[in-house]
């Protein structure tokens, strides 16, 4: 696991590390699964392996089919 600071994060995603703090952990993120928050304290450690795979997941859409079935084109 890489654990990267809100600094890190932001770079990375070419983001502002406020729009990291304040949307996409309040609103995209998810406690646990994209960032933790070491022995209950205020700093939070984000986690890439999770979030990389997230948002390659959701680049790909899936597409209906009539059987019922999803494609994943």
């Amino acid at each position: 696991m890489t654990y990267m600071t809100s600094e890190q994060l932001a770079e990375k995603l070419n983001y502002t590390t406020r729009y990291v703090r304040n949307i996409l952990t309040h609103e995209v993120f998810v406690e646990g699964r994209h960032y933790i928050r070491p022995f209950g304290r205020r700093r939070i450690l984000y986690l890439w392996e999770n979030i990389e795979t997230d948002m390659f997941e959701d680049a790909v859409p899936d597409i209906p089919m009539a059987n019922g079935e999803k494609c994943h084109g």
